[in-house]
């Protein structure tokens, strides 16, 4: 008996999708059946090579080039999803820059930059997404950062964004409840990506690594399941939850 795909029929929007987190649970979430917007905003060959997977796997998927801190390439990215699909699901807010910096050496370019993309680009895309959901509703899934709870060194205005993400995802859904829109957010440990690249080298990734409990450092691959149940109607009674999936790390691991 083969079960059925939990997001069958569905139409996904996942930001900043060409590689990372992002390309992994653009490939889970259309894995469960959806279909797959995977938007980037420079990479279109990483995004390409991310559909094409997609493709590859029986999925579908398709690329969509915009700018998420920039209000009329939101608008454009979402009225060609109404344009091609009529109707949207699901949004997983994902694309984001960080700047890890002590408050002598921040800027204010990159203070707002970071502000821009990472808060400024998912109140935008929500702003635009709901306009797509239907009488059934959907879900909104933001992905914050353990940082926005136990930050860094260095990591100041990173992680004053992601803290502002969980605080818009816990208003969001108060606001979107009753139209039946679920709004939660995903919190990634210590994760491999490209984004991350040599930040666990040395005696830091040791460090971070020790206080993992379950004692390896996260993959994409790690977080899109959590995306997926968000997702699916197995999580029709989460909504304003912050889930952590962070290998049980407490504290900033070090």
């Amino acid at each position: 008996m083969t079960t059925p795909l939990k997001l069958q029929g569905k139409i996904a929007v996942v930001t900043g999708a060409s590689s990372g987190i992002g390309a992994g649970i653009a490939k889970g979430l259309a894995a469960a059946g959806a279909t797959v917007i995977v938007n980037y905003v420079s990479s279109q060959g990483g995004a390409d090579a991310v559909v094409a997977s997609i493709l590859a796997a029986g999925g579908k998927a398709s690329a969509v080039q915009a700018d998420m801190s920039k209000s009329a390439d939101v608008v454009r990215l979402f009225e060609d999803v109404k344009a091609r699909h009529g109707q949207l699901d699901v949004l997983v807010n994902n694309a984001g820059v960080a700047v890890f910096e002590m408050i002598d050496g921040m800027t204010e370019a990159a203070f707002h930059k970071q502000f821009n993309v990472n808060v400024l680009g998912y109140f935008l895309a929500i702003r635009e997404a709901v306009k797509l959901f239907g009488d059934a509703g959907g879900s909104i899934i933001n992905i914050s950062s353990i940082l926005s709870t136990d930050p860094y060194l260095a990591s100041s205005v990173y992680a004053a964004t992601k803290g502002a993400v969980d605080t818009m995802t816990f208003a969001l859904a108060r606001e979107l409840g009753p139209r039946k829109i679920r709004v939660n957010s995903i919190l990634p440990g210590h994760t491999n990506t490209p984004a991350t690249d040599g930040n666990f080298a040395g005696e830091l990734g040791v460090k971070l690594l020790a206080g993992t409990p379950l004692g390896r450092f996260g993959e994409p691959e790690d977080i899109a399941p959590v995306a997926v149940f968000l997702a699916s109607d197995d999580a029709h009674w989460v909504t304003g939850e912050s889930l952590r999936a962070a290998g049980g790390v407490r504290g900033v691991g070090y």
